[in-house]
């Protein structure tokens, strides 16, 4: 089944997105597939100079178009075995608060505020279920303006094709 999706320059232009040409997009699309790819083989590919590859990346990162540099992990073969995601009902306007406590819970990985039937959508990753259990029940529903929470087991991952950086 195929769908049409707007290009990346069209539904950037529905966002505050940064200004990006198409060099800068194929530049992120190289990181993205390898983020230990040198700066001098990253000009190469992209058909322009040293120079002009390091400026650019720097601009991205003045920017905030990239935000960090990291490997990508497999969760189970670190020893991250059991992951799950909690969703939150939360208290009208404790958003911010929450979210900034989430942040510090070792094991929670990803937060986001959603719509839907419950408010925020956390993944947490752990060694074993005992350790998520503690995760939950006893630092996650600690949180003040957490109403209830749900978990939901992870039985298996894959990647899916992420952004299209390249119109």
């Amino acid at each position: 089944m195929s769908e049409e999706f707007p290009s990346p320059v069209a539904a950037a232009g529905r966002t505050a997105a940064a200004a990006l040409d198409d060099i800068d997009r194929q530049i992120l699309a190289r990181l993205l597939k390898d983020g230990r790819i040198s700066v001098r083989a990253l000009a190469e590919q992209v058909h322009i100079s040293r120079a002009n590859a390091y400026t650019r990346i720097g601009r991205l990162v003045a920017e905030e178009v990239i935000t960090g540099f990291t490997a990508q992990l497999n969760p189970q073969r670190a020893g991250f075995g059991t992951s799950a995601y909690v969703t939150l009902s939360i208290d009208q306007n404790a958003w911010r608060d929450i979210s900034r406590e989430l942040r510090e819970i070792p094991y929670v990985e990803h937060v986001a505020l959603v719509t839907g039937d419950f408010d925020v959508l956390a993944l947490v990753r752990t060694p074993d279920n005992q350790l998520l259990r503690q995760v939950v029940l006893e630092s996650v529903q600690a949180i003040e303006g957490v109403r209830s929470t749900r978990t939901w087991l992870v039985f298996d991952e894959v990647r899916g094709r992420g952004a299209a950086w390249t119109a």
